[in-house]
């Protein structure tokens, strides 16, 4: 073999691993669990939950850990398993047909329709940690029912601490938050329009 022969090859195989250095593992993928909550009688017969609005920056793949700071620390490897406005739909749906059991809660955007006695329109506006390792979810709701012009509206500010550092603390945190949020809202329910 010559010495430019050697040389390419010494090469190639020097790029082929500086590659395989560079590839990032797969990633972890997590999901937020339903919270059981109080079964509660009477509520609507039928609940229609809206697309749920999010603050674009939780609009991503990864993990949002921070945006304290003026700063967005993202979790690299630590990713949601499904589009997060669809996982808290899914999950808010299972929580509050859980806390009303009376009532059918449906997605908007799904293959089930009916007309609605209630709507909820959500927007979460954050969903991560502050400065002192608290998981923090502030939304706004707006309930309308049926019959009724002027909606409901509340807004929440759920603060849930943190057991330990890394996704799966924060995500158990963001969890326990959706279901506080899933017994806000079902309180709003039962309540009906006399909650204004």
């Amino acid at each position: 073999m010559t010495a430019g022969r050697l040389t390419r090859r010494m090469a190639a195989l020097a790029a082929l691993a500086v590659l395989a250095a560079c590839a990032s593992p797969n990633p972890l993928l997590y999901t937020i669990a339903p919270v059981p909550g109080a079964a509660r009688a009477g509520g609507p017969t039928v609940v229609l939950l809206q697309q749920i609005g999010l603050a674009r920056y939780l609009e991503r793949s990864q993990i949002v850990h921070s945006s304290e700071n003026y700063r967005l620390d993202v979790m690299t490897n630590d990713w949601w398993g499904e589009p997060l406005g669809a996982m808290l739909s899914r999950v808010l749906i299972d929580e509050i047909g859980q806390r009303l059991p009376q009532a059918t809660v449906i997605a908007e955007n799904g293959a089930v329709s009916s007309p609605a006695d209630a709507t909820i329109a959500l927007n979460v506006q954050r969903l991560d940690e502050d400065a002192a390792g608290n998981l923090v979810l502030l939304a706004q709701a707006a309930l309308t029912f049926k019959g009724q012009v002027a909606p409901v509206l509340r807004s929440f500010r759920l603060v849930v601490a943190s057991q330990g550092a890394g996704a799966q603390p924060e995500v158990a945190a963001i969890s326990v938050a959706v279901g506080q949020l899933a017994d806000g809202l079902a309180s709003l329910l039962l309540a009906g329009p006399a909650a204004r």
